[in-house]
């Protein structure tokens, strides 16, 4: 046994040290877990085991969704640099206008879906959603710059549903992502209000260089676009215009007019307005 013991010392040694290069809070998953579980319980009954609550049971669970969100901050103390503020607090108060956002996206859901059945089936069931229900927690503790805990769970939604959003990318209202599946949203992509996206699409970056953090790398959205199937976008200067269809499988690295469609070649063709152009392209 001693020998067996003196075999491994060296290679214990060298874990150890190695080991103690890395300091974060041992915890911090399970924290995070906890967190988004008690957002998303704060938000909608559907996550709850009690759909019934009275208004003194909710606040108490809003309390402890602060202290929780304090006990992660302090438990980054000296790891990170920290904002200064009541951050947990501050979270707390943006509930409300987190909450209407995310009911429009239950509702674009529901009304762009033929096979949902009603919007508390949007909440309970889709992936798409509770993709943009996270996101849109982790999107507000970005803004707040709270460390680590937006991109934490952001991964956590990520292994939920296979759908990849970083908390710095901005979504407007009535986000409808369908399927879902191998999406990536990068972190300065910026969505307008009424798009929606089918799974395997990627916003991302056309130059993937540590030097351009600081830049917006990102395409964006406007206002009513859809984007097709494993439609690949790329670009910090990447304007899809408003009310354009882009179809599946498309490469965009260049910016698309308003009432475009875009096909599987690249090609760009004027929009026939007031007609479902959408029903071009089959998922």
């Amino acid at each position: 046994m001693e020998a067996s013991a003196n075999r491994y010392s060296e290679l214990v040694e060298e874990l150890m040290l190695r080991r103690s290069q890395h300091r974060f809070p041992g915890q911090i998953r399970a924290g995070v877990v906890r967190f988004a579980d008690g957002a998303l319980c704060a938000l909608f009954p559907h996550f709850s085991d009690h759909i019934e609550v009275n208004a003194s049971q909710l606040e108490l669970s809003i309390h402890a969704l602060e202290v929780n969100l304090n006990q992660i901050l302090e438990s980054l103390r000296g790891l990170y640099e920290l904002p200064t503020g009541d951050i947990g607090h501050e979270f707390i108060t943006r509930l409300p206008s987190i909450y209407h956002a995310l009911l429009l996206d239950a509702r674009a859901i529901f009304h762009g879906d033929p096979a949902a059945v009603s919007v508390d089936e949007v909440i309970l069931g889709y992936p798409g959603f509770f993709a943009i229900a996270i996101h849109r927690i982790a999107h507000e503790l970005h803004v707040l710059k709270f460390p680590l805990l937006p991109r934490l769970l952001a991964e956590h939604a990520h292994e939920r549903t296979g759908i990849d959003i970083h908390p710095g990318a901005s979504i407007g209202r009535s986000f409808f992502i369908d399927h879902g599946t191998g999406i990536v949203i990068g972190e300065t992509a910026e969505i307008g209000n009424g798009v929606k996206v089918y799974q395997g699409v990627t916003l991302g970056a056309l130059v993937v260089q540590k030097d351009y953090a600081s830049s917006k790398r990102h395409p964006t959205l406007a206002d009513n676009v859809v984007v097709y199937a494993n439609a690949t976008i790329l670009g910090g200067d990447t304007i899809v215009g408003n009310d354009s269809i882009v179809g599946g499988n498309a490469w965009i690295t260049e910016s698309i007019p308003p009432f475009s469609i875009v096909g599987r070649n690249t090609e760009v063709r004027p929009r026939k307005v007031g007609i479902d152009s959408e029903l071009e392209f089959n998922i």
